[in-house]
């Protein structure tokens, strides 16, 4: 019988565990999660006697990897009320246009009200982008070392404005990142591919928009039944049911080669502050990169430097429960996003209890709100205690809505220290690196957002490439002995 270990319990691991197990049933899996319980950022908390999503709150459901999760879970979905994206921009509420790509415009005129004249008359004199490769690298692999920032490749061509107002809020929304330093290649690949190919940005935006028809009834977001939060447990009852353990307050301190067992793995564990000794046939490695790059360190030290280059950003949702009188007077959506360059505490608000029936039809009595504060390299704001947060976090949503918010019935501050990885200049073939010094090593193999994006499918999809190179390993292993 073989062994797995899986370390980290948060959503890639678990689904690395889930995809073993239902694939080789009589395997040993076994997950070690440091915390104390699963989930990394698919998290709930009880706020105002309601369980609520405090993490992310939704997968891109026109990726297949959520959608079939769930089936083979046998949990229902549900999916968020549809509405424009809105932006506070300039003190009022804008409807972000149709026809966007990750807020590039495909008209500049459709962007006139977030735009000033101005800014429009210089969107609408698209440039060209030049894409460059640094010096040093340039040579038989320039093309795959070519790489510019979102934000640097849309001031070029459509001005700085448009980075600012439109793209920058969008970009942030995702990763909590700075928008001329997220790599365009790895985070928005339709916009790099469109600048490969010579085309303008805003035909890369009509290509994208012209592809989901107006009239496509596919939903576009969703979610488990009762919030993205319950995925994790769901998980854990699956794996429960399987045999495989899941260990929480387990550090995995170090990894490498057993001494006396060919082929296999050892891993130091920490629990309860003693060290505890384990053997395993595969290991993958889901926890974020920089606990991945010192796991790495010894046994693949070009992963490991690969892995240790990539940085985090560090970011805090705070979660309002109103009286639901509250609904009735919210703006039309589902809540907004918010230019950094407005200087504003606050970058996103979620109208959680409109945006989701689910939440509404559990809470009838609480209007729920939330907001969320940092991004990359600015995440002063977070120095500040609990309750400042949600005192400031209040006076931007109250002069956002244009609404004197009563006081909050309950709230709870969720702080993200190191939550979402950025995709700097060159991140692509940062992940090259790493996978390309890990195929010396069989049975090992790392997964999770650090990788090929920070949405939940694509960490679905790397936990499951990851397992399915470990059954690969291994089934060769057994066919040479």
């Amino acid at each position: 019988m073989k062994s797995v270990a899986i370390v980290g319990g948060g959503v890639s691991g678990l689904v690395a565990a889930w995809h073993l197990a239902t694939t080789a049933p009589s395997w040993k899996i076994t997950v070690f999660e440091a915390d104390e319980r699963v989930g990394g950022k698919l998290r709930q908390e009880e706020i105002a006697g309601h369980r609520v999503d405090v993490g992310a709150e939704s997968a891109l459901w026109r990726r297949p990897e959520v959608v079939d999760l769930l089936a083979e879970l046998g949990v229902e979905a549900v999916h968020p009320q549809r509405f424009p994206a809105l932006l506070w921009s300039r003190g009022s509420l804008e409807a972000l246009p149709a026809g966007t790509l990750m807020g590039i415009p495909s008209d500049p005129e459709s962007a006139r009200g977030l735009l000033s004249d101005d800014e429009v008359a210089r969107a609408a004199d698209e440039r060209p982008v030049e894409i460059s490769v640094p010096r040093s690298e340039a040579g038989d692999n320039a093309d795959d070392l070519a790489d510019i920032s979102v934000g640097d490749a849309v001031e070029q061509a459509l001005g700085a404005a448009v980075v600012d107002r439109m793209v920058e809020p969008l970009l942030g929304g995702v990763y909590a990142g700075n928008a001329r330093e997220l790599s365009a290649r790895a985070c928005v690949p339709p916009l790099f591919k469109a600048l490969r190919d010579g085309r303008r940005l805003t035909e890369a935006a009509r290509a994208a928009s012209s592809a989901v028809s107006s009239n496509d009834t596919r939903q576009v977001f969703g979610a488990p039944t009762d919030g993205m939060g319950s995925l994790p447990e769901a998980l854990r009852a699956g794996l429960a049911d399987r045999g495989v353990d899941v260990v929480t307050g387990a550090r995995v301190t170090e990894l490498r080669r057993s001494l006396g067992h060919r082929g296999t793995w050892h891993l130091e564990v920490e629990r309860d502050g003693l060290p505890e000794p384990h053997e395993a046939d595969g290991v993958i490695v889901t926890t974020a990169a920089p606990a991945a790059a010192r796991l790495l360190a010894a046994i693949a030290p070009e992963a490991s430097d690969a892995l240790g280059g990539i940085e985090y950003a560090t970011m805090a949702i705070v979660t309002y429960a109103f009286p639901a009188s509250v609904h009735a007077s919210l703006p039309e959506g589902t809540g907004f996003l918010v230019p950094p360059v407005d200087g504003r505490t606050i970058k996103a608000s979620t109208f959680s209890s409109v945006k989701w029936p689910w939440l509404a039809e559990a809470a009838p009595d609480v209007a729920y709100v939330r907001v969320s504060m940092g991004r990359h390299r600015d995440e002063a704001v977070l120095d500040h205690a609990d309750d400042e947060l949600l005192a400031l976090g209040l006076d931007d949503l109250g002069e956002a809505t244009g609404l004197d918010l009563p006081a909050p019935l309950d709230a709870h501050v969720q702080r993200w220290a190191n939550g979402l990885p950025q995709y700097a200049l060159g991140h692509v073939e940062r992940v090259r690196r790493i996978r390309d010094d890990l195929t010396r090593l069989p049975a090992l193999d790392v997964a999770g957002a650090a990788l090929d994006g920070v949405g939940i499918p694509a960490c679905v999809a790397t936990a499951r490439a990851a397992a399915d190179r470990v059954l690969d390993d291994l089934a060769a292993q057994d066919a040479l002995a």
